[in-house]
């Protein structure tokens, strides 16, 4: 797995942190949760390309 994907996540994960702080302190909690759905779904696809070349390399591992 590359650093670069692992860098990446934690910035949107970073970023939805920020981004809820400020919608709590200007009282809109109602949309804390949509934002942090949202960045979940984001690291999710950033992080299902590594994971499919993960089952590739363990489908052909076991094939030998």
């Amino acid at each position: 797995m590359e650093i670069e994907l692992i860098f990446k996540i934690a910035a949107v994960g970073i970023l939805v942190a920020v981004i809820n702080q400020l919608l709590q302190k200007a009282g809109k909690e109602e949309y804390t949760l949509i934002i942090t759905i949202a960045g979940l779904i984001i690291a999710l696809m950033m992080f299902l390309p590594a994971l499919i070349e993960l089952k590739d390399e363990l489908s052909s591992v076991i094939q030998l």
